[in-house]
């Protein structure tokens, strides 16, 4: 792969009126702005990220997340395209490394554009809906690959579909992304067949030619079928994403007192040498309040995860480049700093993911969207009966709940669940089981 193909500003679906003249803001700008101002990044703000809301501490919704994921996402773009530009400076596309910044800032803007609601639990119930719940007699209505779909939903997948399919009423290209912006949020270039245990892949059979025609515009290549090698900037991406959840979690847990002061604060000076830790130390004697020295230490601990995983990036780039670079960004860090991580991430597993604030909202959460998928699931497949036939009537028109095939009507109550925030799936819950009424 090379930096001339790879950074593409032509959009998907608006290929014909792709225009090369230089303007004021440039096509990855517009990506950002046309992600800011649209709905499914507005009902980001509620969705659960991991602890419930809205409380009387606020903590991260997916729209904070994605916020601060953009903005560090930015800051290790800017140091790659720096040391870049200068070991191409001779190179007569330098100037198009100068965009990298904004490629990456909407990428990681719209990451989480197509988690369900009920934060990272949300998915597990979907594809357990499937593989263990209710979904399991439907089986015989769907060929393997789609099956799999299902089984291993998954919400990067859904996030590429989000922003490409073309809904009903919808222009062709779906958000009309550019090729850059969309092939830097996926992480796992395959389909659901090559999910693993993990169950973790980056588009849907039926976004499959998608990801190809980009792939193809920018030089990605298809290394097996329907597998294809990383596009460099997701490892930004990635990394951006791996460090605000993990560090952020630590902080909003020392907010709702999941986690004391004493443990949050070591496990942040742990990114640091005894040198930088006695200076760190010194600028927290001048603090009092402990939301702000852990807020200090956070903001380093971010900053220095930001520039070691650009100099990774930078190290590695002709491995990267010739899809031969092993594991994330993280997991290529300096010692000290893996370790420290590691850290962090254990006792969020340990103690935070497991705390009953969580477990709590996860529980509520997977009986909504069951009761959901399995009364939203008979409509769709059974449209004649009189309830469908009532239910059909609330469910927004740009979903295509009359599809040819099961297999595209189950997707469409799929992207409609997956859209919902927590309020609505909660409210639609109630209403359904005769629990809420409107107002006479």
């Amino acid at each position: 792969m090379n930096w001339d193909q790879l950074i593409c500003d032509k959009r998907l679906g608006m290929e014909e009126f792709h225009d090369t003249r230089n303007q004021t803001r440039s096509d990855f700008q517009r990506d950002y702005d046309r992600l800011i101002f649209s709905s499914p990044f507005r009902r980001l703000q509620n969705k659960t990220q991991v602890f419930p809301l809205p409380g009387s501490i606020f903590v991260h919704n997916r729209l904070t997340h994605s916020l601060e994921v953009s903005s560090v996402g930015r800051s290790m773009a800017n140091e790659i395209a720096i040391r870049l530009a200068t070991k191409y400076s001779v190179e007569p596309w330098v100037n198009k490394l100068d965009y990298i910044r904004d490629i990456v800032a909407a990428a990681c803007l719209c990451h989480d554009l197509g988690n369900p609601p009920f934060g990272h639990s949300g998915e597990k119930t979907i594809s357990t809906y499937f593989s263990e719940g209710n979904g399991q007699k439907l089986k015989y209505l769907f060929n393997e690959d789609e099956w799999t779909d299902f089984t291993n939903f998954e919400g990067n997948a859904n996030s590429f579909r989000l922003l490409t399919h073309q809904f009903r009423g919808r222009r062709a290209g779906g958000m009309a992304m550019t090729y850059s912006s969309l092939a830097s949020i996926v992480k796992y270039p395959y389909t659901s067949a090559d999910a693993g245990e993990k169950g973790k892949f980056g588009f849907f059979r039926s976004e499959l030619e998608i990801f190809r025609k980009v792939a193809s515009q920018l030089g990605i290549p298809e290394i097996s079928q329907n597998y294809f090698s990383r596009y460099p900037l997701v490892y930004i991406t990635e990394a951006a994403d791996d460090i605000c959840y993990q560090i952020m979690d630590m902080e909003d847990a020392h907010k709702l007192k999941i986690l004391p002061f004493e443990i949050v604060q070591n496990h942040l000076l742990a990114f640091f040498d005894d040198k930088d830790q006695a200076r760190m130390k010194r600028a927290l004697a001048h603090l009092e309040d402990p939301n702000e020295k852990i807020a200090y230490l956070r903001s380093n601990a971010i900053g220095a995860l930001v520039v070691n995983c650009a100099e990774v990036f930078v190290e590695n780039e002709e491995d990267i480049l010739n899809g031969k670079f092993s594991g994330s960004l993280i997991k290529n860090m300096t010692p000290l700093l893996l370790n420290a991580y590691k850290q962090c991430s254990d006792t969020a597993w340990s103690k935070i993911y497991c705390a009953r604030e969580v477990v709590d909202i996860e529980l509520a959460g997977n009986r909504i969207i069951t009761y959901l998928l399995d009364t939203l699931m008979d409509t769709v497949l059974h449209p004649d009966k009189n309830y469908s036939r009532l239910l059909l009537n609330i469910i927004p028109e740009q979903y295509d709940t009359l599809a040819n095939t099961p297999y595209q009507r189950v997707q469409s109550i799929l992207d409609h669940i997956s859209g919902m925030t927590d309020v609505y799936a909660l409210d639609l819950f109630r209403k359904l089981n005769g629990h809420s009424l409107p107002a006479v």
